[in-house]
């Protein structure tokens, strides 16, 4: 009870105020690193038992996973323009003391983080961030700003990008660059998935996804270097200057995009120059009866010699047997039953006709096939000869019903 009524009995202290600390870390970023990081750490446990193909599945793996990751950094990161500078500026407006500080500005492609760190002070430690999504979203982060009393220096900053008038539409044209190059990064990040895919499957194949890949990056930071303002934003203060240069994340994006380009070239001119000889143990069927290595060398021996290579020993042969659809195709003679007779087969006219010309002509026919079966009664000389042949009337009889 004493904690509650103010009074002090030695016990630990009662913080009722909200004791909040600047931000230390980029929590999104972290978070899209650490799956990346855990699959790499657990590939370097499992590669010492690699015993074939070290050097190429390393380097696919490494390329792989590192690609992923700052894709996924540099979409969600904050340094894609950046500035920083020492300033002396007034902490808060209208007011004649002067506050000497460190103030740093990163954009990323939806946002933009204004730090501010005092030099002599250390309760000055600020890191907002301003996001710019919608179309009126920076609006109302500033008004939240201006509401939670946010120093002065931030604040002259954030307005640089609210403000979409008169000059002042940097705002507007840093959202537009981080829009399409993020979509651009979205599309790199699919084809990343694909490429993966792909160099299990065919690493052949996956060779031009991880080329794609690239492309796609290097195309992203173009674009977002070709939708910056033509008009730089510069931000003055009194003593000093904020301008701005390209960050980490853009340069990381296009190293990797480079990266991208040039591994994915190579595997290609090496599978032109040597066919079939890239592979890594990631393969759906390495190192089994049905490596597409062995299917392809069994081709080729196969059209060169006509007879497929040697079955191999063991279980795989038991297997391959079981498995096998083929079978050896013999040539069946068959013999001719002379006594074979096939039904005739029914007449799809079984319905009743009442058209009065169709009725003419069915009369005229059966008048006159009942003319020639009283001929057709005469016997003949060979007393089979009725049962074993067929009498030219029926098969014109069938000639008319089909």
């Amino acid at each position: 009870m004493g904690w509650w009524s103010g009074e002090d009995y030695g016990g630990p202290p009662l913080y009722t105020v909200p004791n909040r600390t600047s931000v230390t870390g980029d929590a999104p970023s972290i978070i899209a690193c650490l799956p990346f990081i855990t699959l790499y750490i657990a590939f370097l446990i499992i590669f010492p038992g690699i015993r074939k193909e070290r050097f190429t599945t390393f380097t696919t793996v490494t390329l792989s996973l590192f690609v992923g990751n700052v894709i996924m950094m540099c979409r969600l990161g904050s340094s894609w323009h950046v500035a920083q500078t020492k300033i002396l500026s007034a902490y808060k407006a209208f007011s004649k003391e002067l506050l000497s500080a460190e103030l740093g500005a990163y954009i990323g492609l939806g946002h933009v983080n204004i730090t501010l760190i005092g030099d002599n002070n250390t309760e000055i430690d600020f890191n907002e961030r301003f996001t710019w999504r919608g179309s009126g979203e920076m609006g109302e982060s500033y008004k939240a700003g201006l509401e939670r009393g946010l120093p002065f220096p931030i604040l002259t900053v954030a307005e640089y990008f609210t403000l979409g008038q008169e000059g002042f539409t940097w705002g507007g044209n840093y959202r537009h660059a981080g829009y399409y190059a993020g979509i651009l990064l979205w599309a790199a990040f699919a084809c990343w998935m694909v490429m993966n895919l792909l160099l299990i499957v065919v690493p052949r194949y996956g060779a031009c996804a991880m080329a794609l890949t690239g492309l796609l990056m290097l195309f992203s930071a173009f674009t977002y270097h070709c939708l910056l303002p033509k008009n730089p934003l510069k931000v003055k203060f009194e003593q000093s200057m904020l301008s701005f240069k390209f960050g980490w994340c853009f340069w990381l994006v296009v190293i990797a995009g480079a990266l991208c380009i040039f591994v994915g070239l190579v595997i290609i001119a090496v599978d032109l120059i040597y066919p079939n000889r890239f592979s890594t143990v990631l393969e759906v069927d390495y190192d089994t009866p049905y490596d597409r290595h062995v299917i392809i060398e069994e081709s080729h021996h196969k059209q060169r010699t006509g007879k497929g290579l040697e079955e191999p020993p063991g279980l795989g042969r038991r297997i391959l047997r079981r498995l096998s659809s083929k079978k050896d195709d013999k040539d069946v003679h068959g013999r001719t039953n002379a006594a074979f007779e096939m039904d005739v087969p029914k007449s799809p006219w079984n319905y009743p006709l009442h058209r009065p010309a169709l009725h003419a002509a069915f009369n005229r026919q059966d008048s006159a096939s009942s003319a020639t079966s009283s001929v057709a009664n005469v016997p003949s000389a060979h007393p089979f000869h009725s049962f074993r042949q067929t009498s030219e009337l029926d098969k014109s009889r069938e000639v008319v019903m089909w």
